[in-house]
């Protein structure tokens, strides 16, 4: 549900064919050789790609208008340099779809997910084919956080052997705590740099008489959804990765005390009248589509918003990032030694039907520039840490790329992992129960009891 938030909302087929050497600087969006592009590793790798004249690749995923007309852009680039035709279908059912094809016998080579449960089931199914040999070592190689996205597209193959099956292409960051750098300066307040460091200031924009946050959680049916995120950062920076794997999957209960820990540290933001603007009662009832206005208002409502990285959607008109708002990331504990985790999503592109074309071009995506260009048109993110920062649209996404390239643990959006009945239902209702005052070992009990009764 979270993750759908941030996907794009109509689509078309689309097409390339241009053969290599038939295509001109026209025919490509950005020239070869000019703007903040790798070309020579592209050169390098087309002078001696595959001649691939009368090959076909389809790829099959969510991105629907304007997205698939740039990713069409990037697409144009690898038919240029081997003659390959590339034919990528977006789709609103996309999920349903994969598999009745895959089923059918009728997958295309490539299918783009966004996100990995139904991958994973797939995978063990036998639906999908193991990425080429070496790329695992190469993620772990060129990705910041390498190894935590090579175990994110690790999953059982139908024989139970672990294989990698996802590789990461556009991703998103949730770990974002947004501000008005006016209102800093003319407060004397410095971006935190430890979460020691963020708590100190909460309570010092309390001593000033002013509020630090905003925090909304109301969504509709989906009320709660954010206040899961605030619990899923907190168990990133409160326990070792492995524990936070460990609870998305209940190998831990969901009231192990490191979990009840963690929702009494978004209850030390969240439940406090003095520390949120409207008081504690207002948290659940706000939408979490209105909260972050109140940083702009005159006086501000508050100083403080965490959420991520689509957030800028529901700013006010005519906001000005770097003048009117700015991000830092939502710092780690300096004391406890867990590097810079950073929770988030993304799409990851697994194979559906191997060719010899298919894994030419995921060797493709492997090029800095397959990502540079979707970086120069649109929202899109990457943690390859080859990549020319200066090709990002703005500098919004200039700097959560750095957050991306600097991690140390990337985790996935916990309760987008879970079971839906618990990750998209007694988690949210649960975490609204809590922000009304209930106890959080009573709060998480429920939850569990919950996840029991689908076992």
């Amino acid at each position: 549900m979270k993750s759908r938030l941030m996907a794009c909302a109509a689509g078309l087929a689309l097409s390339v064919s241009l053969g290599f050497g038939a295509a001109s600087a026209a025919d490509l969006k950005f020239a070869p050789g000019e703007g903040p592009f790798d070309w020579d590793s592209y050169n390098a790798w087309a002078e001696s790609a595959p001649d691939l004249k009368g090959q076909t690749v389809t790829i099959a995923g969510p991105w629907l208008q304007p997205e698939d007309g740039y990713f069409r852009n990037v697409l144009a680039y690898f038919a240029e340099a081997t003659g390959a035709e590339v034919i990528y279908t977006g789709s609103d059912s996309f999920e349903q779809q994969i598999v009745i094809d895959a089923e059918a016998g009728a997958a295309p080579n490539i299918a783009v997910f966004p996100q990995p449960g139904l991958a994973s089931d797939m995978a063990s199914r036998g639906l999908l084919q193991p990425l080429p040999e070496g790329m695992a070592s190469w993620v772990g190689d060129n990705y910041g956080a390498g190894e935590s996205w090579v175990n994110l597209g690790t999953y059982k193959d139908a024989d139970g052997n672990d294989q990698l099956f996802g590789f990461f292409y556009n991703v998103n960051v949730k770990s974002l705590v947004w501000y008005v750098p006016e209102n800093f300066e003319d407060a004397g307040y410095e971006v935190p740099e430890s979460m020691e460091d963020l708590k100190a200031l909460t309570e010092q924009i309390v001593a000033d008489g002013e509020t630090p946050w905003c925090i909304g959680l109301g969504s509709g049916a989906a009320t709660g959804w954010p206040a899961t995120d605030w619990v899923e950062d907190m168990m990133l920076r409160t326990q070792p990765a492995d524990v936070y794997d460990q609870w998305v999957t209940n190998e831990i209960p969901f009231d192990d005390e490191r979990v009840v820990a963690a929702i009494e540290e978004f209850g030390w933001f969240a439940r406090d009248d003095d520390k949120v603007a409207g008081g504690a009662d207002a948290v659940a009832s706000t939408d979490f589509r209105d909260s972050p206005k109140g940083l702009f208002s005159s006086p501000p409502q508050c100083y403080l918003h965490r959420q991520a990285s689509f957030v800028p959607a529901f700013f006010p008109d005519g906001v000005e990032f770097g003048a009117d708002v700015d991000f830092f990331y939502l710092p780690a504990y300096a004391g406890k030694d867990l590097g810079n985790p950073v929770l988030g999503g993304g799409t990851l592109m697994a194979v559906t039907k191997p060719s010899d074309a298919t894994t030419e071009l995921m060797k493709f995506f492997q090029l800095p520039l397959s990502h540079e260009v979707m970086m120069a048109q649109t929202g899109f993110l990457t943690p390859h840490k080859g990549v020319n920062p200066e090709a990002y649209l703005n500098d919004t996404l200039r700097g959560q790329g750095e957050i991306l390239v600097n991690a140390t643990t990337f985790r996935f959006d916990g309760s987008d992992l879970m079971p839906g009945g618990v990750g998209a239902g007694t988690f949210w209702t649960g975490m609204v129960d809590y922000t009304g005052g209930k106890d959080a070992k009573a709060v998480a009990g429920e939850i569990q009891n919950s996840w029991d009764a689908l076992k």
